[in-house]
């Protein structure tokens, strides 16, 4: 069996990111998961393996060619962009260009045809924004280094997977932006990554806006009924098993029991609340709709322990096992 090539960016130098990366490259299970190609800067992760009392050694590349993954060692394009003394814990526009450069590099990397796919490690937007930068985050970030218009954000946790109509805007913003052609996109973008995971007939509830989904006209100004049961009626014309708009917290008990595949969350907070209750450790965040694979942990830099070694790999971990999961079998790396 392949293992496929994955490109681990390592975020924002002065978060967390390095010591994941470190923690969780010394399982011995990810290794023989995957050819774990970190993205990033070759002397901040020594650092991190300092601090994190990890004794894999770290080897600087110049190209994947370079790369030898049966060494047992990091194995690292070095972009040489970090400064030595740039300290942990602290929002800087040195650690935004960083962050972003590794990105960068990665995207380059997956459309060459050397990686499979992108797993990413937290980046600060603030920092990427001080650096110039002024995406809202990874998801818009690769949106437009890859030139696709529209993506989704969708959350995995082992026991729910919610997919996003809108994320980093604030909530009045949001619900101006929600149409019916912008809610059947989405649903078909998650539809099409649950088909491609093995799930022939995907159950999808989608959540409605308002407090028990505008309670007949009772909450809120008609959104249900102008916004979200077109689209649903609309992919219930393709076949498809969607259902809604539902009650948000009844969909989610509902999904959180199995009864459904895929919740399809009309804003940030709706979808992210449920997720990080389940526990940080365990979710991941996907980009639908690239024409690369991108997974990344389902938490921030962090940049209150960052530095301390305390940091918690297990999210990272699965992100890479999710990554695996949809990089293609034909990867450009086999063992």
């Amino acid at each position: 069996m392949t293992r496929p090539t994955i490109a681990i960016t390592m975020g924002d130098p002065a978060g967390i990111g390095p010591e994941i990366i470190m923690k969780a490259l010394a399982h011995a299970e990810v290794q023989a998961l995957c050819r774990p190609l970190v993205v990033g800067d070759a002397g901040r992760l020594r650092q991190a393996g300092e601090i994190v009392g990890s004794r894999v050694p770290v080897d600087a590349l110049a190209d994947v060619g370079e790369a030898d993954f049966d060494t047992g060692a990091v194995q690292c394009i070095d972009l040489k962009v970090v400064p030595a003394d740039l300290p942990f814990g602290q929002v800087s526009p040195v650690g935004g260009e960083a962050a972003y450069r590794f990105i960068a590099k990665a995207v380059k990397l997956v459309q060459a045809g050397e990686a499979g796919g992108i797993c990413t490690a937290p980046l600060s937007k603030e920092a990427l924004h001080a650096a110039g930068h002024k995406f809202p985050g990874h998801t818009e970030m690769l949106a437009h280094l890859t030139g696709t218009p529209e993506v989704s954000m969708m959350l995995v946790s082992p026991k729910l997977r919610v997919i996003h109509v809108t994320t980093h805007i604030g909530l009045v913003d949001a619900i101006a932006k929600i149409e019916p052609g912008l809610v059947e996109r989405v649903i078909a973008r998650g539809h099409a990554v649950l088909v491609k995971a093995g799930i022939a007939n995907p159950k999808i509830g989608v959540c409605a806006i308002n407090p028990h989904a505008g309670e007949n006209g009772l909450f809120g100004h008609g959104e249900e009924a102008e916004k979200i049961t077109p689209a649903v009626e609309a992919c219930r014309a393709r076949g498809w098993d969607v259902r809604g708009p539902l009650p948000a917290d009844t969909l989610f008990f509902l999904a959180g029991r199995g009864d459904y595949d895929m919740v399809v969350a009309m804003y940030h907070d709706q979808g992210h609340g449920p997720i990080k209750v389940l526990g940080l450790e365990a979710g991941v965040n996907i980009t639908v709709g690239l024409p690369v694979i991108r997974t990344s942990v389902d938490h921030g830099t962090a940049f209150d322990i960052a530095g301390k070694g305390v940091a918690d790999e297990r999210s990272l971990m699965e992100a890479l096992r999710q990554a695996v999961d949809l990089a293609p079998k034909a990867a450009p790396a086999s063992a």
